[in-house]
């Protein structure tokens, strides 16, 4: 491999004409009421908008293609009162049994089906029934009526809840315990709540921006622009969901993303801001430098996260793509509020940013690499700096194969729970007590046995069978059914109306969230039933909610590892296309894989394992949501490249000035180790905020993005890839001469065209060789 050569000296830039970035960072810092004015104008705007015209959020998604969905509108085709969405009501009396209440149940019934949207109500006390499989326990104290719905009863609005509580009022009056299940139990939760995950995961950031710089306006600023900015980004979300379906969880998740990122790309220009103050710039100038270097990373990693988050539509499950979709506004409203907001509020504190303190404020050190350091952390003038972080980066200099080998097995410890990870779907028996679903799902499980929550619908198509050949055939798929493992009960098999179609009901020995109730499912659909059927016409399908459900993780774990591979070759690219060298691509990548990995295992560990889920308010320990590791990859993804792009940059920017690949590693850990771990604290205590959410898949989210930026910023940012930089030398900087020629040129960091001297770039001559410094593109 051809060994990069190093740059040549530095010399001063010509004066030129200023960058856009700069143009605007300086205009917004001078007209800083103005802009902010501007900004509340938005805000107050887009809330009327969103008062007038927001969307309803909601988990109803079709899986089209699938034998589930395949399956449900044969139903619906042949047996319209058979084919819709399906919820229960679950009624207990613990003194006497419920024929006592024959008279309210049938007017309940009754007048359930009056209600809009349904298509009919089973009335437990008259639908004969085989033992253990309901709607009758066999006590008699314990029944269920089966409500279905022509659309999924969790879109319906949480108005509709009225009129069904008024259908089964009688029944609570007489001393009935009603709770609802299914669709119905996920329209009576309460609205979620994250104002106080924001409280406390703002009041740590305060807390760590305070004692990190030391001034209180620095402390504040950051936090007031990313408010702003997660308002107006929630309140487009709510606008796009008048247009699209966007799941329930999409607002807490815009949230968690758009404050973490907020309060990082503010903190970035601030920090550049104060150290340019502390240079002698004024305020305006001071702006609009920060905006032009700074605002340009934070532009490029939030494009980097952009497109992780649209990496998210290569599921093809529009469910999924939404979620990604709404993350991605917040991320929008960040950058934007970042390279605008940011700067006015800058001009607005001018030179009185640091005047309330509780200690000696610290910007960034800067400087040549093992020289003088700008700001109060600096270093010895002229000579090795003193920082501890400088010192730090020495003993790695010294020792990178030490630190490169804990760091990985750091990771792979942590990783180990991976290797036994169980995806699923989630069911209500994970939900706190105080849900209506939850005390629907424990009543139906000690009545009727688990399998009771989650249904299987088996049908099979006879429509293309000739009539005389029928009866034989429904004998045959019957005699098919018997003793299958894992099936607590499956009812007969009973024709519809027209004859076409065969309708039975299996339930399982587990819960639905139960690794033995997916195996049920597949082996019914892919084996037990098409076996039950052969030799004819006929075709077979599992359909329902849980069988749903279980194609759902079907496509998931079929095309997690595309998505995987979109969004790490979209990364590297965008890594080899801003700094130039392949190595440094291929090592980002493979680092943030393992970092990734090792934050799935904890949340393996804590959820799948139980090792503090119940601290944490989980029942039991849970399937991993099938979902959660596409979000969290994409996510985590797409923010670890905002400390791998600050990082690499200011290594980068070091390398272009003095050609010394090691002392440029050490230069800019020192320089950016207190500013990367400020930010991934506030991003950790933003994130594990949301464990304190009622929602499991939130508290998933929210660990496993807490433990992914927690590791990424320190065993990788701060560990490995210092060491790994090391390691790699000159040879780090190296791109093959044809890659170089195709490859689009990006840069991580701005620079100033005023001809002050900051960051001036290297050409390359003719007898430069690969992989040598090139002229950094300009703003």
């Amino acid at each position: 491999m051809p060994q990069p050569q190093a740059p040549e000296p530095k010399t001063a830039s010509s004066p030129a004409r200023k960058g856009w970035l700069r143009r605007t960072g300086e205009w917004c810092a001078e007209h800083a009421v103005v802009v902010i004015m501007l900004w509340l104008a938005a805000l107050a705007g887009l809330q009327v908008l969103h008062h007038s015209y927001a969307g309803e959020y909601s988990d109803d998604f079709s899986l089209p293609g699938t034998q589930s969905q395949h399956g449900l509108d044969v139903l619906k085709a042949h047996e319209p009162l058979a084919g819709g969405y399906s919820s229960q009501i679950v009624l207990s009396d613990h003194d006497r049994p419920l024929t006592a209440v024959s008279g309210q149940l049938s007017a309940a019934v009754a007048a359930l089906q009056r209600l809009p949207d349904v298509l009919a109500a089973q009335d437990p006390l008259t639908v004969p029934s085989a033992p253990s499989v309901g709607p009758l326990s066999d006590d008699g104290r314990t029944a269920y009526i089966t409500v279905r719905f022509s659309v999924p009863p969790s879109t319906l609005g949480g108005d509709y809840l009225q009129g069904v509580d008024s259908a089964v009022a009688p029944l609570r009056a007489a001393g009935v315990q009603v709770d609802y299940g299914g669709g119905l139990g996920e329209l009576a939760q309460p609205e979620p709540n994250d104002r106080l995950s924001e409280i406390v995961g703002f009041s740590v950031a305060i807390v760590v921006l305070l004692i990190g710089f030391g001034s209180v306006a620095a402390a504040v600023l950051p936090l007031i622009t990313a408010l702003f900015c997660v308002i107006c980004g929630l309140a487009l979300l709510g606008l796009l969901a008048s247009a699209f379906v966007f799941a329930t969880v999409s607002p807490t998740l815009a949230t968690m993303i758009g404050l973490g990122v907020g309060i990082d790309y503010a903190l970035f220009l601030v920090t550049r801001h104060r150290q340019n103050l502390m240079n002698g710039d004024d305020p305006i100038r001071a702006a609009g430098k920060a905006t032009a270097v700074s605002g340009h990373a934070v532009l490029l990693s939030g494009c980097t996260v952009i497109i992780a988050l649209s990496g998210l539509w290569v599921s093809g499950i529009g469910f999924i793509g939404t979620l990604g979709l709404a993350a991605a506004v917040t991320v929008v409203t960040a950058v934007a509020g970042a390279i605008t907001l940011v700067p006015a509020f800058l001009g607005l504190a001018g030179r009185h940013i640091d005047r309330l303190r509780v200690r000696t404020p610290i910007a960034e050190a800067d400087g040549e690499p093992g020289g003088e350091s700008g700001g109060e952390s600096g270093g010895e003038s002229g000579g090795e700096a003193r920082g501890s972080w400088h010192r730090y980066a020495q003993r790695v200099e010294r020792r990178p194969w030490w630190y490169l080998i804990s760091g990985v097995v750091v990771l792979a410890v942590l990783a180990i729970p991976l290797f036994s990870i169980q995806l699923g779907h989630i069911d209500d028996g994970a939900d706190p007590e105080s849900f209506t679903d939850r005390r629907a799902f424990d009543t139906m499980s000690a009545a009727f046995g688990p399998g009771s929550n989650g249904p299987l619908t088996l049908v099979v198509d006879q429509s293309a069978v000739p009539q005389a050949d029928r009866p034989a055939l429904a004998a045959q798929a019957q005699h098919g059914l018997a003793d299958v493992p894992d099936a607590a009960a499956i009812t007969p098999l009973t024709p519809t109306s027209d004859g076409d179609v065969l309708i039975a009901t299996a339930y399982s020995v587990a819960a639905p969230q139960d690794e033995r109730t997916t195996e049920l499912t597949n082996r019914l659909a892919d084996d037990i039933l098409p076996a039950a059927v052969s030799g004819s016409a006929a075709r077979t399908y599992v359909t329902g909610a849980t069988a749903a459900q279980v194609d759902f993780l079907d496509i998931v774990s079929r095309r997690l590892p595309l998505i995987i591979a979109v969004v790490v070759g979209l990364a590297f690219l965008v890594i080899l296309a801003v700094f130039r060298g392949l190595l440094v691509a291929i090592k980002a990548a493979v680092l943030n894989v393992l970092s990734i990995a090792a934050s799935y295992g904890v949340v393996v560990a804590v959820f799948q394992w139980g090792w503090g889920g119940p601290a944490l308010g989980v029942s039991g320990t849970v399937p991993i949501e099938s979902y959660v590791p596409m979000m969290m990859f994409a996510i985590v993804f797409g923010l670890s490249m905002d400390y791998e792009i600050f990082l690499l940059s200011r290594i980068h920017e070091a390398w272009l000035r003095t050609g010394d690949p090691k002392a440029s590693v050490a230069h800019a850990l020192e320089i950016t180790a207190r500013v990367i771990t400020c930010a991934a604290l506030i991003m950790v205590s933003v994130f594990a905020a949301f464990v304190i959410s009622d929602e499991i898949v939130v508290k998933m989210l929210g660990l496993g993005l807490a433990a992914s930026v927690l590791i990424d910023a320190t065993v990788v940012r701060l560990l490995l890839v210092p060491a790994v930089m090391t390691l790699l030398d000159r040879r780090a900087w190296w791109t093959p001469r044809w890659l170089d020629r195709v490859l689009p040129h990006l840069e991580a960091e701005g620079h100033d065209m005023a001809g002050e001297g900051e960051g001036t770039g290297l050409g390359r001559g003719a007898g430069d060789g690969p992989g040598a410094p090139a002229q950094p593109s300009r703003l």
